[in-house]
């Protein structure tokens, strides 16, 4: 425990649903009609070490991202508790907190406070997370005018730039063109090679999770079904998904 960088213990996350209802349907059925409840992740614990780097896998819906933002602090938790140990965390996600109607520039301040960064923070790496983004003019437009690979590039470049202690990456191995996939790529292993990291890891390409973790947690409807040595895991989970 002493060397633990991430402590999940017993972590609930529910999402309830928005429908559309009129104002007479909802007056004469609000004490008739229970409210549904979606169970995203279900009473999950599990630890990561320091400098370890963690996967975890399982199908679309099964809670991986929920979880991962929940780690990040977007999400709050329904019940249970994530301890951080009082390391600082970055979450590594395409456009997690960007608002279309405001600029590439203000949206860098904006995700990075969302993280727990201050405006002061992200105003000193303002240009080094610019320079990486190469976007040129676009940073002082609306993202909605940003292509997809323009938007991912600034997404990218927001995380890659941001020094934290524990590194959440989900589903972005690299992104963009090709030379900035190269650049991305290359920044990736980077922050995953650096010891004094802690890193988890969401994704579908197994090939790359099992060459990069050193442990995999496979969760399947919010609920973990094993945790283990890479290939053990994966190699159950790819016969479970064929």
């Amino acid at each position: 425990m002493d060397n633990a960088a991430i402590v999940i213990e017993d972590l609930c996350i529910d999402y309830k649903p928005l429908k559309n209802m009129s104002i007479m349907k909802t007056f004469f059925h609000r004490h008739t009609e229970k409210e549904k409840v979606f169970h995203a992740v279900k009473h999950v614990s599990f630890m990561v070490n320091k400098g370890e780097i963690l996967g975890i896998v399982g199908k679309n819906g099964s809670g991986k991202s929920t979880m991962l933002r929940s780690i990040a602090g977007i999400f709050q938790p329904d019940s249970g508790s994530i301890d951080l140990r009082g390391h600082s965390v970055s979450l590594m996600s395409i456009g997690v907190g960007f608002h279309d109607q405001l600029s590439g520039r203000k949206n860098i301040i904006l995700s990075g406070m969302l993280l727990g960064f201050t405006e002061k923070e992200m105003l000193e790496k303002m240009e080094s997370i610019i320079a990486f983004a190469e976007i040129g003019e676009f940073i002082d437009m609306p993202v909605r005018t940003y292509s997809s690979g323009m938007y991912s590039k600034l997404a990218f470049a927001i995380t890659a730039n941001l020094e934290t202690d524990i590194v959440l990456i989900d589903e972005v191995l690299s992104v963009g063109d090709a030379n900035f996939k190269k650049k991305s790529l290359a920044k990736m292993k980077e922050l995953i090679s650096d010891e004094r990291k802690t890193v988890v890891m969401v994704s579908h390409d197994m090939s790359t999770m099992q060459t990069l973790c050193d442990r995999i947690l496979w969760i399947d409807k919010g609920e973990v079904v094993l945790t283990g040595s890479s290939e053990e895991v994966i190699g159950k989970y790819l016969a479970f998904m064929n």
